[in-house]
């Protein structure tokens, strides 16, 4: 164990020395970070500072020896750097668009000692930071940031609804042909996220595209609309409207998903297909598209 110099990044500037040690000391208990910094054992440019300072640019801090969890440590695998380059869309100075597989998070804990983001920054010099996040098990297009100005821009047009952001979804039972909106506040419980009056604003439109019936079995593919992204907003508002998503093992049917099984499909049915956006180097707009994956439209092709 040594002390480290930490040079502040773009990603880093402007943020709380305190939360600058917690997101570098993974596993370290608070009140020990705040016990360093209280006595002195970390420096900024060779001097005292506060918890609450703010990091300024090139600003390098020094990190007293401190025992972190092991999952701070971890290292991506050759398999999953190579996974993750197989799966880039589009990438220019300031932004990468890679097409996440399912079952991967996009950045660790709760028991994932390693996720997208992690990855990625073994795989660049360069800080990458994720614009948005998709749930582990839903596949699809994924925003990460090289650049902090690229960061900011894109969550501003995420905050004002200037991303257009699409989904493909199997569904239970059948659908009528026209749009369906679901325009209903979503809170976050302690286990899952609910429809409730207390929640936040949450609009997701449903388009069917095909449905399928056989014997006892009825389902419809859908392509879903977000204006707003909560957590786990699809599948909240999907089972709201009585429709739960394919595989979906927390907001999902039970007897539906174990019948799908028994048909082959393995996992959620839920994909981001589309993206569009303006691109803050290029002020374009661009549209970005990733098909269904090989599992997803095998499934679809046997049904």
């Amino acid at each position: 164990m040594s002390v480290s110099f930490q040079t502040v990044d773009e990603f880093s500037e402007g943020q709380r020395l305190d939360n600058y040690l917690l997101k570098h000391l993974k596993g370290v208990p608070k009140s020990h970070i705040y016990r360093v910094i209280r006595k002195g054992e970390v420096r900024v440019n060779k001097g005292r500072k506060k918890a609450e300072y703010k990091l300024q640019l090139d600003d390098v801090v020094r990190i007293p020896p401190i025992r972190v969890s092991e999952s701070s440590q971890v290292t991506a695998s050759d398999s999953l750097k190579q996974l993750l380059n197989d799966s880039i869309l589009y990438e220019d100075k300031g932004l990468l668009i890679i097409n996440k597989p399912s079952g991967l998070a996009v950045h660790s804990g709760s028991g994932v000692t390693i996720g997208v983001i992690e990855a990625l920054r073994n795989m660049y010099k360069d800080p990458v930071e994720l614009v948005h996040r998709l749930d582990r098990a839903t596949s699809g297009i994924l925003l990460i940031a090289k650049k902090r100005s690229v960061l900011k821009n894109l969550h501003e047009q995420l905050s004002q609804h200037q991303m257009e952001k699409r989904y493909t979804a199997l569904v239970k039972g059948t659908w009528s042909k026209k749009r369906h909106t679901i325009d209903a506040p979503l809170y976050q419980n302690s286990r899952c996220t609910v429809v409730d009056a207390k929640g936040k604003e949450a609009i997701s439109h449903f388009q069917p595209l095909k449905n399928f019936h056989q014997q006892d079995f009825e389902a419809s593919l859908v392509e879903v609309l977000i204006e707003t992204g909560r957590t786990h907003q699809i599948r909240a508002h999907a089972k709201y409207a009585g429709h739960p998503i394919a595989g979906d093992d927390k907001y999902g049917d039970p007897s539906f998903d174990a019948e799908i099984k028994t048909k082959g499909l393995k996992r959620l049915f839920l994909h981001a297909h589309q993206l569009t956006f303006t691109n803050p180097l290029t002020n374009e707009i661009q549209k970005v598209q990733a098909p269904l994956t090989k599992d997803l439209q095998d499934f679809l092709d046997q049904l």
